[in-house]
């Protein structure tokens, strides 16, 4: 199956063309690699220019970590914190499509509604309304797959076939927002580095990335700074640069569509490469 088409807002990117490179930008005190640093507002938009600046084709913002153990916070509270920022950047960047990074259906309407064209769901749409803000707004979507939930998914997550059963709730995912009405070429899914899988799962499903493009959507990944580079490594977040570089090539190369990342200059570059080569003679 070829490369796919996604649809972002009047745009449709062409996934045959390059690879997509989306700046994280978590706006939580929380987050398991840069918690705190981008609260204040303009702090996050100069952050976010910078991400720009640097490469990023898609800015990803969050107001709610997600890191393994966090704490769920309320729809107020996330939407205090990403609102006025997502509202800023849609006007200094108008070509830059801004993801929601939310679980809730509430913040992705508001969101939305502020400038945001994406929402990335790391649930995969779990909240019954979700699906329908999506389409109401004909917004883009990735529907990411999670063993349990962020506060317990990494006590003892098991898989007898970790890329089967990623491949199946994806095919599920995607059926299901298909029926709900949204457009085929809005969906994208990722396959959730790191979210309810140990080591060997993440290594197994990165190894075997390859396996989702079948299903015919952009195959989103992101393995920026996680767990899995430190134990290998064995270094703390900040200097797990040169380990997420070697992770997104492999997955580029294998056919990953959208890296999603906290550095996003020297991945930006190393995709650069990656891309050139890999679609060499094609």
């Amino acid at each position: 199956m070829g490369d796919p088409i996604w649809r972002i807002g009047e745009r449709a990117f062409d996934c045959s063309k390059r690879t997509l490179v989306m700046g994280i930008l978590n706006v939580t005190p929380d987050s398991f690699s840069d918690g705190g640093r981008f609260l204040d507002r303009a702090t996050a938009v100069t952050h976010a220019t910078r991400l720009v600046d640097d490469g990023a084709d898609i800015l990803d913002i969050g107001g709610e970590s997600t890191r393994p153990g966090s704490t769920p916070v309320s729809a107020d509270e996330e939407l205090e914190r990403v609102h006025p920022v997502i509202e800023r950047l849609a006007e200094l960047h108008p070509g830059v499509p801004v993801s929601i990074d939310t679980r809730k259906a509430d913040v992705a309407a508001e969101a939305l509604d502020a400038g945001a064209t994406i929402v990335n769901d790391v649930s995969g749409g779990a909240d019954p309304a979700m699906f329908d803000v999506v389409r109401d707004r004909g917004a883009a979507v990735v529907l990411m797959h999670m063993q349990g939930d962020p506060g317990t998914m990494q006590r003892a997550p098991h898989y007898d076939d970790v890329v089967g059963e990623v491949h199946e709730y994806l095919r599920q995912r995607i059926e299901a927002a298909e029926l709900a009405g949204i457009d085929a070429e809005r969906i994208a899914i990722d396959p959730g580095i790191g979210f309810g899988k140990d080591l060997d799962h993440n290594l197994e499903l990165m190894h075997g990335v390859d396996a989702l493009l079948d299903l015919g959507r952009p195959v989103v990944v992101g393995p920026s700074r996680k767990q899995f580079i430190g134990t290998i490594l064995d270094l703390p977040e900040e200097e797990r640069v040169e380990g997420t570089v070697g992770a997104v090539v492999w997955m580029v190369v294998r056919g990953a569509h959208v890296v999603r990342v906290h550095d996003v200059r020297e991945v930006a570059r190393a995709v650069r490469v990656s891309d050139a080569i890999a679609r060499a003679g094609a």
